[in-house]
């Protein structure tokens, strides 16, 4: 996996990949492997939970919604990891949607109609740090998502340079 400096931190840039089937039953999988490498390059538990549960739910929306439950559609997720930050990359060729048109949710009204589902963009833009859409439907569809090593540059003043 990655190599990590004394003090926790990658050390240079690295690309983890997996191809998978779009089988609910392979959202285990994946949730293993982001958790996994997010937890080898030095996130938290609160951390390495948001980032499974965003890319779960992205994982969840192309299975549903871009391939309409095909399970023999490929998810390809990638993972790339540099020394600001942590980003999955979720690839399909399935169905795409404009991101535009997904309003965000009145958590008020929607709990109190007890409401179930539809919080899957809402749960991944407020979990992750960035959030972008690259839509292109049959051909690709593409949301990459990065959660940012902020705790770890606030004290670490060799990264402060390099950040910049």
């Amino acid at each position: 996996m990655t190599k990590e400096g004394g003090d926790g931190l990658p050390q240079a840039k690295r690309k983890y990949q997996l191809r998978i089937p779009s089988q609910t039953d392979n959202l285990e999988l994946i949730r293993e492997f982001v958790s996994k490498v997010a937890r080898k390059v030095g996130f938290k538990d609160d951390d390495v939970g948001k980032i499974e549960l965003a890319v779960d739910e992205a994982c969840a929306n192309v299975i549903e919604h871009a391939y309409q439950k095909d399970d023999k559609q490929p998810i390809d997720i990638v993972i790339q990891i540099d020394y600001q930050k942590f980003t999955v990359i979720i690839t399909d060729r399935g169905r795409g949607f404009n991101p535009r048109k997904i309003k965000t949710p009145d958590m008020k009204e929607y709990l109190a109609q007890m409401r179930v589902g539809g919080l899957g963009i809402y749960l991944m833009r407020t979990l992750m740090d960035e959030i972008d859409f690259e839509v292109k439907p049959g051909k690709r569809n593409q949301v990459k998502m990065s959660k940012y090593f902020l705790d770890k540059m606030s004290n670490h003043p060799d990264l402060k340079e390099i950040a910049r």
